[in-house]
């Protein structure tokens, strides 16, 4: 135990822990604007294995790895386009319907998976940038500002939805919409348009985490998310539909698992309770997710479908 209590070790922990933690910052961002509009979508980890084999076969042949990146956020788009029409259009279930494109994506990146590559292959991941003079900062830079571009901008993105939802028309729309869409509508705001819009900013980031994911691993094989979009789904409900309670939820995750991780490589844990420490990011998430999210009230109308009147 002494050795990961030392200061390269501990170092690596967190910043690992913290590039763990931007897929399900990404994705649970996404679902939290769609959550807010009164759409849950249970599809999130499909979006996110499709967009992680659109990214790594993106970048396997192109050998870009921001092009990787954009070929998952154009999947991922693709997808919460298709899912908004499912649940607002077609007024589907949005539970079966998500488990759909769950099983949808789990199946279709597979088949593509074994008929375009067949064999793991390597490819390149983020380059790190270091951020002048933030980065000489003694533990905390090393830590913090170290890292990808992608991990930067998942962080930045929390600011940007805070007001996004917080302080513009749109965000007033997109609540209003998931609290009382009834009344909503008979202020003129379309509720379709802004559900679509939701699912569609859900889709796209759902993609990016899982292209970003992939990319950052350098490799893709089956299930690659590990039901990380269900952890997602499951964040915005501990950070109780706010951004900032999304990012810490990720954060816990994420920390956690680089944790379980390092205790593995060091010998700390052994391998008759390896299955069990896997296993240890997804329980301590749900168990915070029991105790804090039964103090917060969910958007009235999540899950339900709007049927104008007459």
């Amino acid at each position: 135990m002494s050795e990961f209590f030392t200061e390269a070790v501990l170092i690596a922990t967190i910043a690992s822990g913290i590039r763990f933690a931007v897929p399900l910052l990404l994705a649970g961002l996404g679902e939290a604007y769609g959550q807010r509009s009164g759409v849950l979508n249970l599809g999130v980890d499909g979006v996110m294995l499709l967009g992680a084999f659109g990214g790594y076969y993106t970048v396997l042949k192109v050998g870009n790895v921001w092009i990787g990146l954009l070929a998952g956020l154009g999947v991922g788009l693709i997808l919460g386009l298709i899912s908004a029409f499912i649940t607002v259009t077609l007024k589907a279930d949005q539970g079966i319907s998500g488990i759909g494109v769950f099983l949808f994506g789990l199946g279709m990146s597979d088949l593509l998976f074994q008929r375009l590559v067949g064999t793991p292959r390597f490819i390149d991941t983020f380059p790190r940038i270091e951020i002048p003079l933030l980065g000489d900062i003694p533990w905390i830079g090393e830590m913090l500002f170290r890292q990808n571009l992608v991990v930067y901008l998942a962080f930045l993105a929390i600011p940007v939805s805070m007001v996004v939802i917080n302080r513009t028309t749109f965000g007033m729309k997109i609540r209003a919409v998931g609290e009382n869409p009834e009344a909503a509508d008979s202020l003129g705001v379309s509720v379709a348009k802004v559900r679509y819009a939701t699912m569609l900013i859900g889709g796209t980031l759902a993609g990016v985490a899982g292209a970003a994911l992939a990319i950052d691993l350098g490799i893709f094989q089956q299930n690659i998310t590990n039901a990380q979009g269900f952890i997602a789904i499951a964040l915005v409900y501990f950070g109780a539909w706010r951004p900032l309670g999304v990012m810490l939820g990720a954060l816990l995750y994420g920390f956690v698992n680089s944790l379980v991780i390092q205790w593995k490589t060091l010998g700390i844990i052994t391998d008759s309770w390896s299955d069990f420490a896997a296993m240890a990011p997804a329980i301590i998430t749900i168990l915070a997710l029991v105790v804090v999210a039964t103090r917060f009230r969910a958007p009235s109308a999540l899950t339900k479908p709007f049927e104008r009147g007459e």
